[in-house]
C-alpha cells in the first residue's frame, strides 16, 4: 500500500478524531499535535495492532494525549466561539442560540470526564452505542448505564444552572 492509498483511508478517521479532540476541549494546533503523535505510534506498533481495532486504538491514543496534555496545562480551553450558529433571520435569535450554546458548554465542562465524552459521542458525533463502546473499550451495557447517568447528572447541572 502506497502513502497515497493510506493517507486515502486514514484521512476521514482523523478528522473526525480532530473534531472530536477539539470538541473536548483541545485547540486547533493542539488536536493536530495530538494526530500527528498519535500517527507516528500508530504506524510505529501497526504489526501489534489487531486489524479490526486500528480505529479504536487510534481514538483511544488521541484521548490519552489530550489528557496528558490537560494534565500538563491544568485546564481545559473550550473553543466556544469556534462553533458553527445556524444562519437566522433575526439578530436576536443568533445571540439567544449563542448564550444557549454558552450554557450547554458551561454545564458539560462540570461532567464528569467520561460522561462528556460519552454525551458528544452519541449526540454530536450520532455514533451507534456498539461503536462507542468499541471505541472507549467498554462493555455497550456500560456504555447505555453510563450515559444514562450521564444525561441525568446533565439535567440535574443544566436544571440548577438555568435558574
Amino acid at each position: 500500500m502506497d502513502a497515497g492509498q493510506i493517507n486515502e483511508l486514514l484521512q476521514p478517521k482523523l478528522n473526525e478524531i480532530r473534531h472530536y479532540l477539539i470538541r473536548l476541549g483541545a485547540s486547533q494546533s493542539d488536536a493536530e499535535d495530538i494526530l500527528q503523535e498519535t500517527v507516528y505510534k500508530g504506524f510505529l506498533y501497526i504489526d501489534s495492532i489487531d486489524n479490526g481495532k486500528f480505529s479504536a486504538w487510534l481514538y483511544k491514543v488521541a484521548i490519552n494525549r489530550y489528557y496528558d496534555l490537560c494534565r500538563r496545562k491544568k485546564w481545559i480551553m473550550v473553543p466556544i466561539d469556534t462553533m458553527e450558529i445556524p444562519d437566522s433571520k433575526l439578530p436576536e435569535d443568533s445571540l439567544l442560540q449563542q448564550e444557549e450554546k454558552e450554557e450547554l458548554e458551561v454545564v458539560l465542562s462540570q461532567l464528569a470526564p467520561l460522561h462528556k465524552q460519552l454525551l458528544i459521542m452519541k449526540y454530536e458525533m450520532e455514533l451507534p452505542y456498539k461503536e462507542i463502546a468499541k471505541l472507549l473499550g467498554m462493555r455497550m451495557e456500560h456504555v447505555k448505564a453510563a450515559l444514562y447517568q450521564a444525561r441525568q447528572q446533565f439535567k440535574k447541572k443544566y436544571g440548577s444552572e438555568v435558574r
